[in-house]
């Protein structure tokens, strides 16, 4: 049986600053890479267009964990890259 799908959201855009809490530029320009089924997939597509944005130092991207969202009383998950669940990518 396949595993239980974990939906991750990766989106991204120009913040204001850097400094506090995250806080976009303009908001109909946030880039929605897309929805995942996993960290793991969600995890390679952060770190893709991350890397793409390199020389723009207000250009962020976020992995959301959807699935906590969508059913907050479930397990925590461990991510395979060994770190919690609350990272700010």
């Amino acid at each position: 049986m396949p595993d239980r799908q974990l939906l991750h959201l990766v989106i991204g855009g120009e913040l204001h600053d850097l400094d506090g809490s995250p806080e976009f530029k303009d908001l109909a320009k946030v880039d929605l890479v897309g929805a995942y089924p996993s960290y793991r997939q969600a995890l390679a597509a952060w770190r893709g267009k991350s890397q793409s944005s390199v020389d723009n130092a207000l250009m962020r991207y976020f992995i959301i964990h959807a699935h906590k969202l969508l059913d907050p009383g479930a397990d925590d998950h461990e991510h395979p890259d060994g770190h919690g669940d609350d990272h700010d990518h």
